[in-house]
């Protein structure tokens, strides 16, 4: 179990984030309900083929600012 947590409001933007970033991604590997990050981080990690310390380290870059149309 990891220790991240995401908002429920902000994964609209993060998603769209990620799907820019990473464009292989599909909408089925950024299926995410609250409370279900552990989930998320797995997927994430065999779709990037990175481990998962990485993409908590992207995905909690991305949160630090929301606003930013930075990747």
């Amino acid at each position: 179990m990891y220790n991240f947590k995401i908002q429920a409001k902000d994964w609209p933007v993060l998603k769209l984030k990620l799907k820019r970033k990473y464009n292989t991604l599909t909408e089925e590997d950024l299926q995410f309900q609250d409370g279900q990050e552990d989930e998320l981080l797995k997927r994430l990690a065999v779709r990037l083929n990175r481990n998962i310390d990485y993409v908590i380290f992207t995905l909690s870059k991305e949160m630090v600012d929301l606003d930013s149309n930075r990747l």
